[in-house]
């Protein structure tokens, strides 16, 4: 099976309700809040080192037995600057994409360089939710 880089939309950062140990290299989060500042549309997000994906596009993830990733709860807020961007903006449901799995093997994992990969067949479940904004690379 090929493998990609996936580099997804930034569409916010992480709240300050957040729980992050930063001792470690990437640092280990054990809560998630994500801070919408603007979004693109895409069903895949990410903010260093979260990733978060659509309730939708989790759903079909789910459901495909995607390997290599955990799904968790995200609270997702909006900032002031989203709110004024999109003063009728009603965002969807989001989960929390904790990806644990080795990359080039499962469907998900992290590479050295702390990039997301995915596999091909990953890539063709998220097209039809949107991931045109991410930057899609071979994984070598």
């Amino acid at each position: 099976m090929k493998y990609y880089f996936r580099e997804p939309e930034v569409a916010g950062g992480l709240g300050e309700k957040s729980v992050i140990d930063s001792t470690t290299h990437p640092p280990k989060v054990d809560k998630l809040q994500y801070i919408f500042s603007g979004w693109l549309g895409d069903a895949i997000l990410e903010s260093f080192p979260c990733v978060i994906a659509t309730q939708d596009a989790s759903d079909v993830l789910q459901d495909s037995q995607a390997t290599g990733v955990e799904f968790a709860d995200v609270e997702v807020l909006t900032s002031s600057e989203f709110r004024e961007l999109y003063p009728e903006g009603n965002l969807p449901s989001f989960k929390w994409l904790k990806v644990n799995g080795k990359p080039g093997k499962d469907d998900f994992g992290i590479a050295d360089d702390l990039r997301l990969v995915v596999s091909a067949r990953v890539l063709k479940l998220l097209q039809p939710f949107g991931i045109k904004h991410a930057l899609i690379s071979d994984f070598v």
